[in-house]
């Protein structure tokens, strides 16, 4: 809903979960209020700075609630908005002029973003009257979320540099907050950090050219004493793929703001006279109810707004991929042989990751070369796929079309269509280069690169992975003065490339992958549903892993498979059970070789795999929540246990996990939530049902206040359960 009082210059933006109150006074776009709702007929502007009627007001931007921080008048942080002029100042001094509301939302142009035809739009015009540049600040409550983007235009006659272009700001009052992001590194992406925001500047960023494994595109403030069930949360999260800046700012009179967009470190744009630039869009959720009740926000706006694809509302495939079982050493026949044991054990999707083509023998040559190997594959994609398609499973593809290896056809061919700068050596990372994907010419050559592939064989999954970071990210077609225009437009061309392709084969599951996760966030998610959420397939590591990417993104963009043992990146042995439980929290999968497996594992996984099409709507569709983080050290439980749920209509499916055993150990208890304190709940029966567990009925209030013990049979570390229980009445 969006009020607008007229009188006294006041928007109002509202549902059930938030308020969102701006003010304009003397030209300046105020924010008075972002929080629990407030009636419609609210008066805030009390809340309005009383120093207006100051003779200094024009030095006290500083301490302004301001929506649009900017450059050069008073505002001594960093702004949300910069442009330097012809005159080569930067002073940006933008004024209120008018609204608009439009009663459904834009798509933004060239730039993934949430939809809701059916959802208003606020729309506030500001202009600098010296420099003719115009921003058009877009708002749209969406999901429970408000979801906004800027638009900059320049009406003047000369061209200016766009140095700060910040998708959202917002001032917040007090300075009593704890940041949370999700920080890591390869094969350990998305840990959760939680610490006291403290005075000066918090930056949470990425100059890769990529959202990355090290940090996400997203920053949540909350109050010391919020838990994941109660409590203030603010969240930001950008739905973009590249380098992006979020920060906290801290000064004095108790003023903090809270912004994310593009990094002014890589990020510059000359607009020139009569041009205009989209910014990519930030979704802005408050709860009142915990980082749960913030995560609830984001999984449904993302999964059911921001997905296009039409699997991003079906029941995902259980795979197997045969990366971790023969790593380059693939042929038509090893596929085949494992793709047999796959499906003797029920799995629907046998995926064929890299090695298949070119003179791929290993990762230092080959990419770019996307043509059969005729020695790997003597009957081609199409015949494989054939003989794949014969043993009852679909067939899938590992694919790098955004990279370039040195030792390449297409190197030898075009070495300038790799991002370099001239005279420079060109780094490498894992042994390629990146192509320049701001050429319109190199993303019609991946465009139709990838229709013919997926045009030869019956192919119905691609995995599209990105396997390095950017270094001398400049562009062989951009002038001087346009040249760290390079990331975004290449980003911008990626969207492209991800646009054609997507929709020419809407039927095919797309996921995306950056060496595991380092490009998982919401502008991927926008073309594919699912993203291979870490290279780490270990099952105490994916806890951590899995567990705080949840923050933010649904179980159903998460790629979750059981691999071998020992495991390949940590070398733990854990039990066949645990990497299963595990994997039952995303979209479920086999990363190993079937063949290897003793008789009584193949049987566990073949019970698994019928167990999971039975849930896998749950699974996908349910509401999930967080019940014992494996993160909090300092709980009676020590980050020993984790827990979460799903629930849907009529189900509930508990998963609860150990670690380490414990000598003499306590019976813990998890305690569940939201659920129907009136309705019964049954724990079906499995051939694994704990003792102590007999299959029985339990009220949901029982569940959620008296809570359930965690009962674990098997002795030493590395315990898990799946308990599924059916709404009876």
């Amino acid at each position: 809903m969006i009020l607008v009082s007229k009188e006294k210059h006041i928007f109002h933006l509202s549902c059930e979960n938030f308020s969102y109150v701006l003010a304009v006074r003397e030209g300046r776009l105020l924010n008075l209020y972002f929080g629990r709702p407030q009636p419609a007929e609210a008066d805030l502007d009390y809340l309005i700075p009383s120093f207006y009627s100051n003779s200094s007001f024009e030095q006290l931007e500083q301490h302004l609630p301001l929506e649009l921080p900017s450059a050069g008048t008073g505002w001594y942080g960093d702004p949300a908005l910069q442009a330097i002029g012809p005159d080569g100042n930067n002073i940006t001094s933008l004024k209120y002029q008018d609204y608009k509301i439009l009663p459904h939302k834009e798509s933004l142009e060239g730039l993934p973003s949430t939809q809701d035809p059916a959802a208003e739009t606020l729309q506030i015009h500001m202009k600098d009257e010296y420099t003719g540049l115009s921003a058009v600040l877009s708002y749209t409550v969406i999901a429970g979320a408000l979801a906004r983007s800027m638009k900059l235009m320049n009406g003047g006659s000369a061209p200016l540099n766009l140095t700060h272009m910040a998708s959202a700001a917002l001032p917040l009052f007090g300075r009593d907050y704890e940041v949370i992001h999700l920080r890591g590194a390869w094969a350990r992406e998305r840990r959760l950090v939680r610490t006291p925001l403290g005075q000066g500047t918090y930056r949470v960023e990425s100059q890769r050219g990529a959202s990355g494994h090290e940090e996400n595109p997203f920053i949540a403030l909350v109050r010391p004493q919020t838990t994941e069930f109660s409590g203030d949360v603010y969240g930001l999260s950008l739905i973009y793929s590249g380098s992006f800046l979020a920060e906290a700012q801290v000064g004095d009179s108790d003023s903090l703001h809270l912004s994310i967009g593009l990094n002014p470190m890589t990020h510059r744009w000359l607009l020139g006279s009569g041009e205009s630039f989209q910014t990519p869009e930030a979704v802005l959720v408050y709860s009142a109810d915990g980082l749960n009740g913030m995560s609830h926000i984001y999984h449904v706006l993302y999964r059911d707004y921001l997905c296009r694809s039409p699997w991003a509302h079906r029941e995902r495939p259980v795979l197997i991929n045969n990366w971790e079982a023969t790593y380059f050493d693939i042929n038509e026949s090893k596929i085949l042989a494992l793709g047999k044991k796959a499906a003797e054990i029920g799995v629907e999707l046998l995926v064929m990751d890299d090695g298949w083509f070119g003179n791929r023998y290993d990762d230092h040559r080959a990419l770019g070369d996307w043509y059969e190997n005729p020695v790997k594959l003597p009957h081609g994609l199409k015949g494989l796929a054939e003989k794949v398609n014969k043993l009852g499973l679909k067939f899938g593809l590992w694919v790098e079309p955004e990279m370039i290896s040195p030792d390449s056809d297409l190197y030898r061919a075009h070495p300038d269509w790799c991002l370099h700068a001239p005279n420079r050596p060109r780094t490498l990372g894992r042994n390629q280069l990146i192509l320049d994907l701001s050429r319109e010419d190199v993303q019609d050559f991946i465009i139709q690169m990838m229709k013919h592939i997926l045009s030869s064989a019956n192919i119905s999954y691609i995995k599209w992975d990105m396997n390095r970071n950017m270094t001398e990210s400049f562009s062989a077609l951009l002038p001087p003065e346009r040249q760290l225009e390079t990331q975004h437009r290449y980003m911008l061309g990626l969207y492209r490339v991800l646009e054609e392709v997507t929709s020419a084969f809407p039927e095919v599951l797309f996921e995306s992958c950056s060496g595991g996760g380092g490009r998982f966030d919401p502008g991927m998610l926008y073309y594919m549903p699912q993203t291979w959420t870490s290279d780490d397939t270990d099952a105490v590591e994916r806890l951590k892993i899995q567990y705080s990417t949840s923050l933010v993104y649904p179980a159903s963009a998460m790629g979750a498979h059981v691999s071998a043992c020992p495991n390949h990146q940590v070398g733990r042995v854990t039990p066949f059970r645990m990497r299963a439980d595990v994997a039952v929290g995303g979209n479920f999968g086999f990363e190993l070789d079937l063949a290897k497996l003793p008789p009584e594992e193949l049987a566990t996984a073949k019970a698994y795999v019928t167990r999971l099409k039975q849930i896998r709507s749950l699974t996908a569709r349910g509401s999930f929540s967080r019940l014992l983080s494996p993160y909090d050290k300092e709980s009676v439980y020590g980050g020993n246990y984790a827990a979460w749920q799903f629930v849907s209509d009529d189900q509930l499916l508990l998963c609860y996990y150990r670690v380490l055993a414990e000598a003499n150990p306590v019976t813990r208890r998890v305690f569940l939530t939201d659920l129907d304190p009136q309705a019964i709940y049954r724990l079906e029966k499995t051939e694994d049902l704990p003792k102590g567990l007999a299959a029985r009925e339990f009220s949901g209030a029982a569940l959620m206040q008296a809570g359930l013990p965690m009962v674990f049979d098997q002795p030493g570390d590395f315990n898990s359960r799946t308990l599924l229980f059916t709404k009876v009445r």
